[in-house]
């Protein structure tokens, strides 16, 4: 490659190669593009480095910890226990983050895609400047798409230090496990974060701004995560003023305060890009900005930061540049919390399903009466499921139990294929299984499930 000031002319060039970078790289490859990618880390951005996987590695390996100290399991029979050995932890979290890591460059060189490790800006609409430890390079592109991400967003006059004040990404590299630990938030972050050092016998102090942890969540599967949460010995307070915050200094604090679009850095007004409110690149259903041959996907959006969502946008970026008639459109984004038990939502709540104006009927099933959930020591949970009265469509399901979040993918489906309550009923699921839960919750708003008692 051609470096310092002489520009390369590209196809499609990418901006940032975390989940909706490097997802939308792999597509416009797949579609016939000559692609560059550009990041200023390292391939998989925060989700597989230092947030997403590095968290549900921890998850994993403390619920397995928690087992072996648990009332349930000393019931099963096993009472021995086991040692907890954190840098030993850390090195797994850590080689689970460098396999994935050496996956995505894999992709990336399997699929022809030019890697440019730097970080860049715009010069104009049609330009990029890129700085990285090889020089200074300048291309002009056809198609540009920005996968940027975001930031932890901090707390005014309360700035994250890395020792006092953390950002969840540091608190999951910590090199030593700390005695106590406060948190503030009240996303699923700050709760699978309180999950983890809860459960790794860490005395953890759990702060909401709000009224509430998780608002919107439907009130009944919240119960059942707060008893979840106060099993573990986590304490929560809420509405919780951040000038109470200033006075905790004899151990750490994790703010986890939202994101920021990481957008300042590019220079996107000599593009004549359009932001949004929260400093976001604005954009169309198409992923494209206000500049028809930009495109932005993922954190940098400004909306909802889910790797989820950046995937799917980074595969409708690379479609639309190429020609294809798609957009960013799902009926319903599934959300899951790995606490314990896990929470998982996808569509409507009953209530929010009430204010939308429809005539609902929901139906209740709750693990105790699930007989693998009993095999698995795992009764504290339930499937809560809610549909049109008036027809039997699926508006939207809350499960709360064990691997509720792998469970919500067959619900999320249901929705997007318009199914009702019959067909949720009708197909035959295994015995026994907690899948079987979707069924007796269908089946309960239908007033007819088997396995719990229903009112005439």
């Amino acid at each position: 490659m051609v470096v310092g000031d002489v520009t390369t002319a590209v196809d499609v060039l990418v901006l940032g190669a975390g989940p909706g970078g490097y997802t939308a790289a792999i597509r416009a490859a797949q579609l016939g593009h000559h692609v560059t990618l550009v990041e200023a880390d390292t391939p998989g951005g925060t989700c597989l480095n230092r947030g997403c996987i590095p968290l549900k590695a921890l998850l994993s390996s403390s619920e397995r910890y928690a087992e072996t100290w648990q009332e349930e399991t000393k019931a099963m029979g096993i009472t021995d226990g086991c040692t907890l050995n954190w840098p030993a932890m850390q090195n797994w979290k850590q080689g689970v983050v460098n396999r994935l890591a050496e996956g995505v460059h894999k992709l990336i060189s399997g699929n022809a895609i030019e890697y440019v490790h730097g970080k860049g800006w715009f010069i104009n609409a049609q330009e990029v400047r890129v700085e990285g430890e090889y020089g200074s390079h300048h291309f002009k592109f056809d198609h540009c798409i920005i996968a940027t991400g975001a930031e932890a967003a901090p707390l005014a006059d309360l700035p994250y230090d890395g020792k006092q004040v953390l950002t969840p990404e540091q608190a999951l590299a910590l090199p030593a496990r700390p005695e106590t630990l406060s948190i503030y938030g009240d996303d699923y972050i700050a709760l699978e974060l309180a999950t983890v050092f809860a459960r790794l016998d860490v005395e953890v102090k759990f702060y909401s701004p709000g009224e509430q942890i998780l608002a919107g969540a439907d009130p009944a599967a919240l119960r059942l995560v707060q008893a979840g949460l106060r099993k573990l010995g986590i304490a929560i307070a809420t509405k919780t003023p951040v000038e109470k915050l200033a006075t905790i200094t004899d151990h750490p604090l994790i703010i986890s305060n939202g994101v920021c679009p990481r957008t300042a850095d590019l220079h996107a007004s000599d593009a004549d890009l359009e932001l949004t409110a929260n400093g976001g690149i604005a954009v169309n259903s198409m992923q494209q900005s206000s500049v028809p041959n930009i495109y932005a996907v993922g954190d940098c959006t400004g909306g909802q930061a889910l790797a989820s969502i950046a995937i799917k946008q980074g595969k409708v970026a690379a479609e639309v540049l190429s020609g294809q008639r798609v957009q960013f459109a799902p009926l319903v984004i599934p959300r899951v919390v790995h606490t314990t038990p896990e929470l998982a939502t996808v569509g409507y709540t009953a209530q929010e399903a009430i204010q939308a104006g429809y005539n609902i009927v929901s139906g209740r099933f709750p693990l105790a009466a699930s007989g693998r959930a009993l095999t698995l020591a795992a009764e504290n949970g339930a499937a809560l499921i809610v549909a049109d009265a008036d027809n039997g469509l699926l508006l939207g399901a809350t499960l709360v139990g064990p691997r509720a979040g792998d469970l919500i993918g067959q619900l999320t489906l249901a929705i997007e294929m318009g199914a009702t309550l019959t067909d949720l009923s009708e197909i035959l699921y295994p015995h026994p299984s907690l899948s079987e839960i979707v069924l007796e919750g269908s089946e309960n708003a239908q007033g007819r499930a088997i396995h719990i008692l229903t009112k005439p």
